[in-house]
C-alpha cells in the first residue's frame, strides 16, 4: 500500500508548450507539478504521487546529520584551510532567523541553519567554510575573504543565496525574521544573502508511464542515487522527468 500524500498544498500547472518532461519544485510551502496539458486526470494524479514520493526521496539523500555535518567541516577545514581550523561542534540549529550560519569562535561552536538542509553540496560547504573561516578571522575583513578564495566555488555559492534571496523578496515565503542564537556570546554569522534550497534536475532518458523512472547512466532513481554529482539547473529543488513517449491511458 502506497503511503498517503498530502495534496493540499501541490499547485498542477498545465503547459501546452509542455511535451516530453514532468517537473516538480518546492516554492515555500507548496509543491509545484508542471505536466504537459494533453495528460488525463488519471495520468495527472499518477505523476503527481511519483513525483512528490521521488522529490521527497531526493530530498532525503541530501540531509546530512549532525554528525555527518561535522565530518564534513573537518574535511573542509583540512582541504581547504590546511586543518587549521577546528571546531569543537558543528550542528544543525533551527533558531538561525535570517542567518544560514553562525560561529562563536570563543568555544569554537558553530551552527548552519536548518534552511540550508536540502541545498546543493557546494552551497553547504561555502556557508560552513564561511563559519570556518571565522574561527580564524572574527570580522569580515581582506584577511577572511583571502581565506574563502581557496573555495573555488564561493562566488557561485553566493550568487546562488543571493538569486534567491532576491525572490523571495517578490513574492516567495520569506524566512522569519527571529535573529535568536543558542549562546548568549556574541557570533560571527553568514548574512543573509541567501536561500532556502538547492537545484537539481534529474532527467530520464525514456520513461514509460507504466515503468520505473531510469536516470540517463541505467541507475533506477530509487536506488540511492549520488543527486550531488549530477548537472544543478532550474528552480530550487526541482526534480525533472523527460518523457520518451507517453503510453495512452486506457481509461481516457
Amino acid at each position: 500500500m502506497q503511503p498517503t500524500q498530502d495534496l493540499s498544498q501541490v499547485e498542477i500547472r498545465r503547459s501546452r508548450k509542455r511535451v516530453r518532461t514532468v517537473t516538480a519544485w518546492r516554492e515555500g510551502d507548496r509543491t509545484i507539478v508542471a505536466i504537459p496539458a494533453r495528460f488525463t486526470r488519471a495520468q495527472e494524479h499518477e505523476w503527481v504521487r511519483r513525483m512528490l514520493a521521488r522529490l521527497a526521496a531526493q530530498e532525503r539523500r541530501r540531509r546530512p546529520s549532525d554528525d555527518e555535518l561535522m565530518s564534513r567541516a573537518t574535511e573542509l577545514s583540512t582541504r581547504y584551510l590546511g586543518g587549521v581550523a577546528r571546531p569543537t561542534t558543528v550542528r544543525w540549529s533551527t533558531n538561525q532567523g535570517r542567518r544560514w550560519g553562525s560561529c562563536t569562535p570563543s568555544d569554537g561552536t558553530i551552527r548552519i541553519s536548518d534552511r540550508v538542509r536540502g541545498m546543493p553540496r557546494w552551497v553547504l560547504d561555502y556557508v560552513l567554510l564561511h563559519e570556518l573561516a571565522h574561527l580564524l578571522h572574527a570580522g569580515h575583513g581582506p584577511e577572511f575573504w583571502a581565506v574563502l578564495d581557496a573555495y573555488p566555488r564561493t562566488l557561485r555559492a553566493r550568487g546562488f543565496l543571493e538569486g534567491y534571496a532576491y525572490a523571495t523578496e517578490r513574492g516567495l515565503p520569506t524566512p522569519s525574521d527571529e535573529t535568536g542564537t543558542d549562546e548568549d556570546e556574541p557570533t560571527d554569522e553568514v548574512d543573509d544573502v541567501g536561500t532556502d534550497e538547492p537545484d537539481v534536475v534529474v532527467v530520464a532518458d525514456e520513461v514509460d508511464i507504466e515503468d520505473e523512472v531510469n536516470i540517463d547512466d541505467g541507475v533506477d532513481l530509487d536506488d540511492g542515487v549520488d543527486l550531488d554529482g549530477l548537472a544543478a539547473a532550474g528552480p530550487v529543488g526541482q526534480l525533472e522527468l523527460e518523457l520518451d513517449e507517453l503510453a495512452p491511458d486506457p481509461r481516457a
